[in-house]
């Protein structure tokens, strides 16, 4: 159940503060609600209030994580909520000391061929599923982005489009490829209106959800993508976040300039975008190897003739 951060009467004072400290720091909701449900695993496993826990039963709490078989990525994400309700909320920085993080696998991202991203398109199911996949893949967009567009974002003069406020609070801008432009127009034809009255023309959702506040959710652009993945005939496991490397993949291979398409996905750092030429295979298997210059002739250096010889 969701609560409000303005409700007192159902929350107990601990966790309101916590959820107002979060608030001051405009934590985005995703993060509030993940941080205080793991405070609420470890009250649960502590049978009482965290803030009477002691450093070594947070030691034993995290041993306790790796012994149930969390996964790393999993008990790091539980072990920052716990973190941030000792170092911030309760100022007990012996607790927080407390609190280590396990490096994670670096794993390479799937990556789907073109032939693959093709039938993927082929096969959706509506034109909105087409529209929206299209847009994930043809200008790298988060699901998220994708599902949040308005129509002032779409600037079909400068073919641009406008994300605003994404990950990282940033602002960016993507190329507006003209097959998603006519994909758009077709769909803006065909969206449902029930939800646009009072509301400006250049503020509505390009894709409404069912409520008339809120955009569909990714939730739902997720299960488009899988009916359209099932279509296809693709049996590998993959994610909506599978078209984003795949766009990014496509482009290094193609040649497009790394940083140009860090500037498009929205990197702060070259180093996350640099991970594509880890996947790019046709790069890859470009490069020559070594062991093909032991199997070339190698080529007889002609003797240099000595000018004071007879």
């Amino acid at each position: 159940m969701e609560l409000s951060m303005s409700d007192t009467t159902t929350v107990s004072p601990l966790r309101q503060r916590m959820i107002e400290d979060m608030a001051a720091r405009k934590l985005n909701p995703h993060t509030q609600r993940s941080h205080v449900s793991s405070c609420k695993r470890f009250a649960a496993w502590l049978k009482r209030w965290p803030d009477t826990a002691t450093p070594d039963e947070v030691r034993r709490f995290q041993l306790h994580l790796i012994e149930s078989g969390a996964s790393i990525c999993n008990r790091n994400r539980i072990m920052t909520g716990i973190r941030f309700l000792f170092r911030v909320t309760l100022r007990r920085h012996d607790l927080a000391a407390e609190v280590w993080h396990i490096k994670e696998p670096q794993k390479l991202p799937p990556v789907l061929s073109p032939e693959e991203v093709k039938r993927i398109l082929t096969m959706a199911t509506s034109l909105k599923a087409r529209a929206m996949l299209t847009l994930a893949y043809g200008c790298g967009l988060r699901a998220g982005e994708v599902v949040r567009l308005r129509a002032s974002d779409i600037d079909s003069t400068q073919m641009i489009i406008r994300i605003v406020q994404s990950k990282g609070r940033k602002d960016r801008h993507v190329m507006l490829p003209a097959e998603v432009l006519d994909l758009l127009r077709q769909w803006w034809k065909a969206r449902p209106t029930r939800h646009d009255a009072g509301v400006a023309p250049e503020q509505r959702w390009v894709f409404p959800g069912r409520s008339e506040r809120w955009p569909l959710t990714t939730r739902q652009f997720g299960r488009l993508f899988k009916e359209a993945a099932k279509a296809a005939g693709l049996r590998k496991a993959l994610s909506l976040h599978t078209l984003r490397h795949s766009f990014a993949t496509h482009l290094l291979e193609r040649g497009t300039d790394i940083r140009l398409i860090q500037a498009l996905l929205g990197h702060d750092k070259l180093e996350t975008t640099a991970r594509y030429t880890r996947v790019a295979t046709g790069m890859i298997a470009k490069i020559e190897s070594p062991l093909d210059g032991l199997s070339a002739p190698r080529r007889r250096r002609r003797r240099r003739e000595d000018p004071a010889a007879p």
